[in-house]
């Protein structure tokens, strides 16, 4: 991008990064006053998608993931991610197959991947179908002395190469300090609640299926954190939810006492609005591309914290004193500080005006020096005015010519020329200078010029010593940040009036009065009509029916929204909860063909259940919403129901199973965990109306064609479905036997008669009235019109005999 403005050059880098590019940064490497000859140029910085350190392309609550990948050939992978605006470090090893690697990337949201030059071609094609993603290649493993240190805590080969892999790629291509990098933490995905890439987007937890925006998530309806550092956390927990009861507890007992001290609460949440992004602002720090502005930022967030420590102090609390004796206000940074910058400088550090006076005695010299020499030049000018006479004179400056007096041409014969020599003819003017003003001139722009080169220095210097707290500043904004996070819990909790849940290890399940929180929230003024959900020992598996938008999906989302909220440490939606702890969620919900995977509706749907039923633990939560609907009405319900024998008889997973599939509430009557429950709707003058409620036992019909008409499809054809559909209720339908759900050795052999497969037991045929054909309605509504009291016997005798030709 040779000739793109210095200036203007980052928004241009911006969108190239954007469109996952990466942009080489080349500049001078010597100073152009000391250089000899051709000033030599290098590479210092190499900018990708990975690796953003600044601009708009880094959202503020967002991270933003740099992965690595190391393939090693027992089948097992490395993966690691960094996040180089933070210098946060993760590293875990998938030892079961490449969808996880495939699914943490999803969930990370990871913008590029670094891999050995030679990884497995489909496994890159794999991924770049799943996230748009930049891949870059780095063949060296080996474990530099400069990170050593952040490797410690790794005893692990595999971890400490995926690892080393990450760290020589940045090193590479940054080409500078990187002493903000974190020690490097391992993880398992097994340690917190495992949701798997189609899960968290079918629960939309961070972001919305249709529109992959942030509104309508559950994110956003959490979000009430102050701080840019509280915004990434609030999503890295949604993302992670716990499984270990203490430390989800440990969670909910700060959020308890921060909704019991209100106003301690709101001063907290007006003090963190003060609080600058710390935990980034390290990073800059170190690396090196940190200004004035951003230290005055650090010095004023710095000074919030005293006062918040203050505030907890002051609650009479054990855990509260503890939190405020966990927060490290950094005293000697703001004291420097506020010591050396001004309150308001440059966001140029090469300009001066940025340090104090009195900060530094050789930067005052200068500066005296330099006020002085220009109070000299106004005085000067209001001298020469006096002697010549000349009110029009001026003395100005400009950087090719420096200081000079300037006359009209008009009032050139007032000059004494013995003084005065001349040194620029302008069109309608002369420029002269003195004897003077030439030597006040040198002593000025010498002082500016060694003052502006000071400062620059001192900035440095200044920058050099707070680089010496970054540990403790990253420390400082962990702090912060959950604080944030657990004032944002219980300022919803208190706003949305949720409850605090307990948590049983005998896995029952109990909500009373649940509500779906997202939907309540954007429902606004409207009544959010809530549920109950019961589920113990004996009711492992939920067969909701119910009409089309009755509510079903939405029921059973707000199940596992329940667990989620719970599981982070937040209040939930209900009026009571008691919950177990979900070791993994699994979710079916909605239709969408992966069209490049080459995989349609049906087989995404199938794939995801495949998944959770090979995964699925005794302590999961499994939601499937209409399975078995893509392919024929048989296929469909024969897989549904094998899939909810296998799931009663091998996993006993709690499972919110919705169908539309009526035939299926015979189950109940054999196997014995499973329970039928409905969504209620009444009909009122041929109009459904959905009352939203869950009820026990099943649902006698869908109104499906009401709900047609409610789409305002042509009356025509909501006139014809009608028909056929009373057509299709009175034809003699065969049955089929109903199944006893045994082990497969002791079941009887299906009898499967021609028509509708049905689960009910067959009952001996009856004789129906057959259903009038429209020629038929016809002749009776004709027949119903006759007035018979008016007519003779021969009339009425001939009516009749018109009626039975038409009939014939």
């Amino acid at each position: 991008m040779c000739g793109v403005p210095y200036h203007s050059a980052a928004s241009y880098i911006e969108r190239l990064i954007e469109k996952g590019f990466k942009v080489a940064i080349c500049e001078q490497t010597e100073d152009p006053k000391q250089a000899k000859g051709v000033i030599k140029r290098e590479v210092v910085q190499l900018i990708t998608p990975g690796t953003m350190m600044e601009g708009k392309g880094l959202a503020e609550k967002e991270n933003n993931y740099l992965g690595s990948i190391s393939a090693f050939e027992d089948g097992t992978y490395g993966f690691a991610y960094n996040d180089l605006s933070t210098g946060e470090n993760h590293v875990t090893l998938f030892t079961e197959s490449f969808d996880e690697v495939l699914n943490e990337i999803s969930t990370l949201g990871v913008k590029e991947v670094v891999i050995h030059s030679t990884f497995d071609q489909e496994l890159q094609k794999k991924m770049a179908e799943r996230a748009p993603l930049t891949f870059s290649f780095e063949d060296d493993t080996d474990i530099k002395e400069s990170y050593i240190e952040l490797l410690q805590s790794i005893e692990q080969d595999k971890l400490r190469i995926t690892m080393a892999r990450i760290f020589n790629y940045l090193y590479r291509t940054q080409k500078r300090s990187l002493d903000h990098l974190q020690p490097v933490e391992t993880y398992t995905v097994h340690q917190f609640m495992k949701m798997d890439y189609y899960s968290k987007r079918n629960l939309e937890l961070t972001e919305t299926i249709r529109s992959k925006g942030k509104k309508g998530s559950l994110l956003w309806l959490l979000d009430e954190t102050k701080t840019a550092m509280g915004g990434r956390l609030l999503k890295q927990w949604i993302d992670r939810p716990l499984i270990t009861q203490s430390e989800i507890e440990k969670r909910q007992q700060l959020v308890e006492l921060l909704i019991e001290y209100y106003f301690e609460r709101q001063d907290l949440r007006e003090l963190l609005k003060e609080v600058y992004d710390v935990e980034r602002l390290a990073g800059r720090v170190a690396f090196g591309n940190v200004n004035a502005r951003d230290l005055v930022q650090l010095k004023r967030s710095l000074q919030q914290v005293p006062m918040i420590r203050e505030l907890f102090l002051q609650i009479d609390h054990d855990e509260m004193k503890r939190v405020a004796n966990e927060l490290d206000s950094c005293e000697e940074i703001t004291e420097f500080l506020d010591k050396a910058l001004l309150d308001t400088p440059p966001l140029s550090i090469k300009e001066g005006g940025i340090i104090k006076d009195g900060y530094h005695e050789e930067l005052d010299r200068y500066r005296d020096a330099s006020r002085n020499g220009k109070d000299w030049i106004a005085q000067l000018e209001q001298s020469e005015k006096e002697k010549t006479g000349i009110k029009s004179l001026k003395v100005g400056f400009n950087r090719v010519f420096g200081y000079y007096i300037e006359v009209t041409k008009a009032n050139l014969p007032l000059l004494n020329e013995d003084r005065y020599e001349r040194k620029q003819t302008l069109t309608n003017a002369e420029r002269f200078i003195t004897p003077e003003l030439k030597e006040k001139e040198a002593l000025i722009l010498q002082a500016e010029e060694k003052s502006v080169d000071l400062e620059y220095d001192l900035f440095l210097q200044i920058r050099e010593y707070v680089k010496n707290f970054i540990p403790r500043l990253q420390n400082l904004a962990k702090k912060l940040s959950e604080l944030d996070v657990l004032q944002c819990f219980a300022t919803i909790s208190e706003m949305r009036h949720y409850v605090k849940p307990s948590f049983h290890q005998d896995r029952t399940l109990y909500i009373k009065d649940g509500r779906h929180p997202v939907v309540e929230k954007v429902m606004s003024s409207q009544q959010y009509v809530p549920n109950d959900c019961v589920m113990g020992k004996e009711r492992e598996i939920l067969l909701i029916t119910g009409p089309n938008m009755s509510g079903k999906s939405t029921y059973m989302r707000q199940i596992a929204l329940t667990a989620v909220l719970a599981q982070i440490g937040c209040f939930v939606p209900a009026e009571e909860a008691v919950l177990p702890i979900f070791d993994q969620v699994f979710t079916r919900i909605g239709a969408a063909d992966d069209l490049i995977s080459g995989q349609s509706t049906f087989m995404v749907e199938m794939l995801e259940a495949k998944n959770a039923i090979t995964n699925a633990t005794q302590h999961s939560l499994i939601l499937f919403d209409e399975i078995g609907r893509g392919t024929s009405t048989y296929d469909g319900m024969s897989l549904a129901q094998a899939m909810i024998e296998y799931i009663h008889e091998r996993i006993g997973a709690k499972t919110l199973f919705s169908t539309h599939y009526h035939e299926l509430t015979v189950l109940e009557k054999t196997l014995s965990h499973l329970k039928n429950v409905h969504v209620s709707a009444v009909e009122q003058n041929g109009k459904v109306v959905f009352l939203h409620k869950i009820k026990e036992g099943a649902a006698d019909k869908s109104y499906g064609v009401h709900v047609a008409k409610l789409a305002q499809l042509p009356k025509e054809v909501i006139s014809r479905a009608n028909e056929i559909l009373n057509e299709l209720e009175h034809q003699d339908v065969p049955k089929r036997i109903e199944q006893a759900t045994t082990p497969s050795e002791e079941k009887e052999t299906l009898t499967i008669q021609e028509g509708q497969l049905s689960f009910f037991e067959e009952k001996p045929k009856q004789e129906k009235k057959a259903t009038p054909t429209s020629k038929e309605r016809k002749i009776l509504h004709e027949l119903a019109s006759l007035n018979i009291l008016e007519m003779n016997p021969l009339q009425a005798f001939n009516a009749l005999y018109e009626l039975q030709k038409k009939l014939k």
